[in-house]
Order: C-alpha cells, then sequence, then structure tokens
C-alpha cells in the first residue's frame, strides 16, 4: 500500500530512539498516523512541527497497519508561531478539536478551514474570528452543525441575532425579544455577512461555540474541554485589551 498527500501536522510523540508516530490532517486521508524513522534527527525535527505544511507518501504492507512516512517539509509555519503565545495555544487547540474526528475518515472541506486557520495564527486580528469559525465547521463535521440561515420561530431570513441554546438555530431580533436574556447572541461575521469584528464579536462567537462543543462533543464523551481552549480564550482577550 502506498500514497502521496499533503496535509499539516498535529503532533509527534517519540518511538523508540530515534523515531517519532506523526498525526498529521491529510487532504484525502484524514487524521492519520505514520512512523517516521529517524524523525528525532536534526534535520527532521524543524520539519515535524505542528502547523507544518508537508508532503506524504506513506507505505505499508496492508491497509490497517501503522505504516511508514516519507516527509518532505513544504511551509514551515512553526517558526512563525515561536514569538506568539496565541498562536502556539491556538495551534494546541485547533490539533485537539481535529483529533475529535474518526481517524482516517477523510474530511477535505475541514483539512482546507485548518490550512485558512494555520495561515493566520500568528495575526492576533485575523486568527480569532478564523477559530470560530473553524469551530463551528468541527461541530458540523462530527454531525451538529448549526442553522444560522432562517428563524426558528418565524421562518424569517433577515435580522438574525440570536440562537437558541436549546436547538442551535438562529433566532430573529423580534422573536427573540422576551427571551433575549436566556439566548445566545449570534454575531454578525458568524453568519457570513461583511465586516471586521470587534472584541465583542470574537467573545460573543467563542462563548456560542463553546456551549455546543461541550453539550454535544465533550460531555457526551465523558471528556472535559481541553485546557488549551481556556488558555487560548485568556490570551485572546489579553490581546483584544491591548487594541
Amino acid at each position: 500500500m502506498e500514497w502521496t498527500d499533503s496535509g499539516y501536522i498535529l503532533g509527534v510523540r517519540r518511538h523508540g530512539e530515534s523515531s517519532v508516530i506523526l498525526e498529521a490532517m491529510t487532504r484525502d486521508h484524514g487524521r492519520h498516523l505514520g512512523l517516521v524513522r529517524g524523525g528525532r534527527s536534526r534535520m527532521l525535527q524543524p520539519v515535524l512541527q505542528p502547523g507544518n505544511a508537508v508532503q506524504l507518501v506513506w507505505r505499508a504492507r496492508i491497509d490497517g497497519h501503522l505504516g511508514n512516512y516519507a516527509v518532505e517539509g513544504l511551509t514551515l509555519h512553526a517558526a512563525d508561531f515561536l514569538s506568539s503565545r496565541l498562536a502556539l495555544f491556538a495551534m494546541s487547540h485547533v490539533a485537539a478539536l481535529v483529533r475529535l474526528l474518526p481517524e482516517r475518515d477523510p474530511h477535505p472541506g475541514l483539512h482546507e478551514a485548518l490550512g485558512q486557520v494555520i495561515e493566520v495564527l500568528s495575526d492576533a486580528n485575523l486568527a480569532p474570528a478564523l477559530i470560530a469559525r473553524f469551530e463551528l465547521e468541527i461541530l458540523s463535521e462530527l454531525g451538529f452543525g448549526l442553522d444560522l440561515s432562517i428563524c426558528a420561530a418565524t421562518g424569517r431570513q433577515d435580522d438574525l441575532i440570536y440562537v437558541s441554546p436549546k436547538s442551535g438555530r438562529a433566532v430573529s431580533r423580534e422573536a427573540g425579544a422576551p427571551w433575549h436574556d436566556k439566548l445566545l447572541p449570534l454575531p454578525a461575521f458568524l453568519r457570513g455577512e461583511e465586516g471586521i469584528p470587534d472584541a465583542a464579536d470574537i467573545a460573543d462567537a467563542l462563548r456560542l461555540t463553546h456551549h455546543f462543543l461541550e453539550r454535544d462533543v465533550f460531555a457526551p464523551r465523558g471528556l472535559v474541554m481541553p485546557e488549551g481552549r481556556r488558555v487560548l480564550v485568556e490570551a485572546l482577550s489579553a490581546q483584544m485589551e491591548k487594541g
């Protein structure tokens, strides 16, 4: 068995004296692991860092085996993360989200979305909005997508400013007014509207995705929200306070 694919490195762990097991999100083969012989060498260590874009050749005797990776670096994003606390925690967080997906299950759309997030992780002005959108993508890929296109109560498609915490559906300003304190705010940028989200929009978006990730994904599996997300939100808050 052999295939070639592009991917983003999610993480590595030591294996034996000199090798590592590499975990990558590939375009056509999903989240996939493989052994990299000599992966702890000085030549390969800078390449095998979370966030780096790589070309992978995977070989195994049969499909069910771990297999071996040959790795070629394409874009080494990880070097840019070292000077950004936000980027480091954000990369850890998005990698943890991708690990919720079944291994070897292709998600080409999510692979593309991951690449878009990684491209901007060092930019505190762009990263927060894409991280929130990525969390929505994860919910959708796991079967818990939110319906933000139409009011659950009236069928209207305009003036949608709330989300029902129970149904995950949008609610218009008029329909939600009597229960506004029980509904979740829906930031305009999550509806696809143009404009740069401000700090309040980002905070609302992350509260929204946190609610559904915790309720529908982590709690049913007996898991807690990754610590990296809490630290990420704190880093985002501190970054936005600086302006």
